[in-house]
């Protein structure tokens, strides 16, 4: 029953396949990114290297991120192995770019289309030694086409929602059977091992956040500190990895809330193709605002009071500007986004009611005192002039925001120790 629902799952995805062609390349034109390497995801590849291959999948720029640390301690302890790192957006490609541009022995891909022909095509042409798939990858096809291969698979940083659970549930034929082949799961938080194993998941650890151990980079620390000092003495608002719906309920919010003169709020959409889309929103309620690329003089213009951030690689230079972050996809019911980022570097994250996806984390943090929930984006700005006039507080929250991440590391020497029983 389990190769006759695969099959079709796979059917189903060769029907759909010239509308995801289509859907790439109509991307590619705010996006550049989708329009290149279109065979990589036709399971259509470049010769592999000859060194074996360690093998982990980040889809998007949140999971590339969180990878780093491992994958610096993978090529550390396996000095002979490369790192096979792929991707499933544009943004996550860039990212791991960025991340890691003077490292030879990482190289990057697509993640093919889940298909049987196409994953099975994959897992012949770079014959990994092990499968790291990050956070909540489970794909049917790719899983089945790993364990025909005698690859080992895990997932690690492992996270899955209520929601997701419920819905993974409902497809309980192919993702439960999916989940069942995995052969170990190293998951974020207690909560997330339970619902990993109601989903049909064996053999699951828990490991903590990844997130916890990465360090900001020293020199976006410094761009950000740079950057507050030619704004001057200013209280800033991060609004970071906005989604969407949320801009025009924040900026509607700051249309009748009584705020200083002075005030600075910087809006970071989460994604790229939405940066004029939310430029639009700006310019329409009237604000004096500026572009991130576009300013380029030594001090920002007294009556700039939004900037937008049309920036990539950047978000750790605007939490340094900042006094206090706002963490987007919580306004809406979209789950929210990692706070970690923000407590890392020492500054309080303000979160919405909707944090389903990383609802430990987030209600931890609140416990700490570093972190905040409001109702809706009135409450934000009704509470924000109070709390950014309390200086002191500010201060001892930013450095109980720094305990607080260094409490939580270690995942990713627990983690190693799993993927290193897995590879032996």
């Amino acid at each position: 029953m389990d190769a006759i629902r695969l099959r079709a799952y796979s059917l189903i995805w060769w029907l759909v396949l010239p509308l995801a062609l289509l859907r790439l390349w109509s991307r590619g034109r705010r996006e550049p990114g989708y329009r290149q390497h279109i065979a990589e995801r036709l399971g259509i590849y470049s010769p592999a290297p000859a060194s074996p291959l360690i093998w982990v999948h980040a889809v998007s720029v949140g999971e590339t991120r969180a990878a780093e640390p491992l994958i610096r301690r993978l090529l550390r302890d396996f000095p002979s192995h490369t790192v096979l790192l792929t991707h499933m957006t544009a943004t996550g490609r860039a990212t791991g770019q960025q991340l890691f541009a003077n490292e030879s022995r990482v190289i990057q891909a697509y993640l093919p289309y889940d298909t049987r022909l196409m994953t099975q095509r994959f897992c012949a042409h770079f014959r990994p030694r092990l499968c790291v798939l990050m956070e909540t990858e489970v794909w049917p096809c790719l899983i089945d086409a790993c364990q025909h291969a005698a690859i080992p698979i895990t997932l690690v940083n492992a996270r899955l929602s209520e929601r997701s659970l419920k819905k993974a549930q409902y497809f309980s034929g192919l993702l439960g059977a999916a989940a069942r082949k995995i052969d170990r799961v190293a998951a974020q938080t207690e909560a997330d091992a339970g619902r990993l194993r109601a989903m049909g998941a064996q053999h699951v650890t828990v490991t903590g956040s990844l997130k916890f151990d990465i360090d900001p980079p020293a020199n976006r620390l410094a761009q950000g500190r740079d950057w507050r000092a030619r704004w001057g003495n200013r209280p800033v608002l991060l609004c970071a990895s906005t989604r969407e719906g949320e801009e025009r309920l924040l900026l509607d919010a700051m249309v009748t809330a009584s705020l200083p003169e002075d005030f600075l709020v910087l809006i970071v959409p989460r994604h790229p193709q939405r940066f004029d889309e939310v430029a639009n929103l700006i310019d329409e309620r009237g604000f004096r605002w500026m572009r991130r690329s576009a300013w380029r003089s030594d001090r920002l213009p007294s009556e700039v009071n939004v900037v937008l951030g049309d920036s990539m690689g950047e978000m750790f230079a605007y939490y340094a500007a900042s006094d206090i972050a706002f963490i987007g996809g919580s306004l809406l019911p979209l789950g929210g986004q990692n706070l970690v980022e923000a407590l890392s570097c020492g500054k309080p994250a303000i979160v919405g009611p909707h944090t389903f996806n990383f609802a430990q984390i987030t209600e931890d943090a609140i416990e700490f005192g570093v972190a905040v929930r409001i109702k809706n984006a009135d409450d934000l700005f009704t509470q924000l002039p109070e709390w950014l006039e309390d200086i002191s507080g500010l201060q001892d929250t930013s450095a109980r925001a720094a305990q607080f991440t260094q409490l939580h590391r270690g995942a990713t020497a627990k983690t190693l120790r799993l993927l290193s029983e897995v590879m032996r």
